[in-house]
């Protein structure tokens, strides 16, 4: 199907604003954007200017990184704008909705709000693992949901969608929603990327960020893959300059060969740390359960969630509860807490916590 049919008829050809440095032609005196001709004290990234609102550069690293056209990507304040972007274009406030299958990532909810869309929930359950029931969401869909999120892996269960699944939904989908693939960790799960079913079916998305495996948290770069058709609706409506040039230049040094080297083998580390503090915690008493994960954190059930928060805090570790609104938790004992992995002396530390009261040894 064509994407464009999921957008907003009133957006198909939304111009958007026609910022300065979008509608410069060459040369380099630049006197059309109102800008100081002089860089402030100490400036060497020439912050007087107004960035590029889609730097070639960047969209050029970020092709080659996900093997995808430039005319595919959207580059973003993070993947949140990518989901904002998603939402405004697709649903018409108090029509349309999109579905979600909680627990998961907030934005996709708290972006629906913001747009007075509705929101269908296909709950993730407890019992299965938190694994997605794709005939469920298929069943869910009716004419008002616009488009499908999944987040693979999960936040904040860190299981994934594998692509068999994923493209069933996609094959179900078409001609109704668009299928948008959250791939937050991608990195640091064992499977391939949903990027494949891109270029099979054109309804289909894929969230990329920089926050997690290439620690540019700070910096806020997402990318969206998708339809360029899609792509350039996006790109109206989007903010004049959305990518500060010191969040560019962040990310053009962490996609030169020696910064991805270093971000592989890190990810690997985090692998090697996610497996060791698994195996750890399921030997505990106190620890219900671990479940299976491929992305750089661990979901915990355990005796008592505020117990193990409140002993973490006591000794400067800050973890968090996931939100489980939504979910049917009535038949499942004990608390859940999520918890980023760290670097092996965090982790130690961490498990320290653990040992201090907040689990023991099963017995043999």
């Amino acid at each position: 199907m064509n994407p464009l049919e999921l957008v907003r008829a009133d957006l198909r050809e939304f111009a958007g604003y026609a910022s300065a440095r979008r509608q410069a032609q060459g040369g380099s005196v630049l006197l059309n954007a109102n800008e100081s001709p002089w860089a402030a004290p100490g400036d060497s990234l020439g912050l007087n200017r107004y960035p590029s609102p889609q730097p070639e550069a960047l969209l050029a690293a970020l092709a080659d990184l996900y093997q995808v056209d430039a005319g595919s990507l959207l580059v973003g304040r993070g993947s949140d704008e990518a989901i904002d972007l998603l939402v405004r274009a697709c649903c018409e406030a108090g029509r349309h909705a999109v579905l979600i299958s909680p627990p998961t990532f907030g934005m996709y909810a708290v972006c629906a709000r913001v747009q007075n869309a509705g929101i269908v929930r296909v709950p993730l359950r407890a019992e299965r693992g938190f694994a997605l029931d794709v005939e469920a969401v298929l069943e869910a869909v009716d004419d008002s949901v616009r488009m499908v999120f999944v987040c693979s892996p999960n936040n904040p269960s860190g299981g994934i969608v594998p692509i068999p699944a994923l493209r069933r939904l996609a094959e179900g989908l078409d001609g109704r929603a668009l299928l948008v693939v959250d791939e937050a960790y991608a990195e640091f799960a064992e499977t391939v990327s949903a990027i494949s079913l891109v270029r099979e079916h054109r309804h289909v998305a894929v969230l990329r960020t920089l926050s997690k495996a290439y620690a540019l948290a700070g910096a806020r770069i997402g990318s969206l893959i998708a339809d360029p058709d899609l792509i350039r609706v996006l790109r109206n409506l989007m903010a004049p300059y959305p990518l500060p040039t010191p969040s560019v230049q962040a990310a053009l040094q962490a996609l030169q060969p020696q910064s991805v080297a270093l971000a592989a083998s890190r990810v690997g580390l985090i692998r090697q740390e996610r497996a060791r503090l698994t195996a750890r915690w399921r030997a505990l008493s106190g620890v219900r359960e671990v479940y299976a994960s491929q992305a750089n954190f661990l979901l915990l059930r355990v005796d008592d969630a505020e117990a193990v928060m409140r002993a973490a805090a006591d000794r400067g570790i800050v973890l968090r509860k996931p939100d489980f609104a939504g979910v049917d938790l009535v038949s499942v004992e004990g608390g859940f807490v999520r918890i980023s992995i760290g670097s092996p002396e965090q982790n130690d530390a961490l498990l320290d916590v653990f040992g201090a009261g907040a689990g023991q040894e099963r017995a043999a």
